[in-house]
């Protein structure tokens, strides 16, 4: 009966470290998390204060306005949409790994797209469009494998559109119009599908790519 009753209490000793393990495991997580969510607050300018409740000091982000999280306090949705945001996005972005929607449509926001975006594994809808973005696609965002919606028109892109992107069979809307793309139009993949529309008011782009016939970087720097 004692050696029963030993085992017993070593039984649940155990799974109460475990569950305290699981739940500090969390924690860090969520720290993480608040941590690029704050690098990002910190790099925008925000007249409208829509991040004010953004507050680095609590131990999660999930009560702060515009973050969705799953039920384990993971971050799964920023919508920052039309808030009239300036300034630039942040590499930090990258270590939000449960993020499936990233809304941040209609703002002011400048500069190059991170590369590190192609680090979120389980990014479905990526909306950048409507912005002052500038620079080359990342070819990271190939990595991408369960996007669904990449919208990144009405900016100041430059360069080709990367060939990695064919290679997301997910993919059901792609629109980079209104850009200063270059190069061809890739046809290959989730490409054979979208309507030339959306590649429209790219000046220096040259079309749907001709297999095996032209360089999809003709005339592209």
């Amino acid at each position: 009966m004692v050696a029963r009753n030993s085992r017993r209490e070593l039984f649940f000793v155990a799974a109460s470290l475990i569950s305290l393990a699981l739940a500090l495991l969390g924690l860090t997580e969520a720290n993480s998390e608040g941590d690029a969510l704050h690098a990002l607050r910190q790099s925008l300018s925000d007249p409208d204060h829509v991040l004010q409740s953004w507050d680095p000091t609590l131990v999660n982000p999930c009560t702060w306005f515009h973050v969705t999280c799953n039920q384990h306090n993971q971050v799964t949705r920023l919508d920052l949409g039309n808030s009239n945001l300036s300034g630039h996005l942040v590499p930090e972005l990258g270590k939000l790994q449960h993020l499936q929607y990233l809304e941040l449509y209609k703002n002011e926001i400048q500069g190059p797209i991170p590369f590190e975006l192609g680090n979120l594994k389980s990014l479905i809808s990526l909306d950048l469009y409507s912005n002052n973005l500038t620079g080359k696609i990342p070819s990271s965002l190939g990595k991408l494998k369960s996007l669904v919606f990449l919208r990144l028109n009405e900016n100041q892109l430059t360069g080709p559109i990367p060939r990695e992107l064919t290679a997301v069979s997910s993919l059901k809307v792609v629109d980079v119009s209104s850009n200063d793309l270059c190069g061809t139009i890739p046809v290959e993949g989730p490409f054979e599908h979208i309507p030339m529309q959306n590649f429209e008011n790219n000046l220096r782009l040259e079309g749907p790519e001709l297999l095996g016939l032209a360089s999809y970087d003709t005339n592209c720097t």
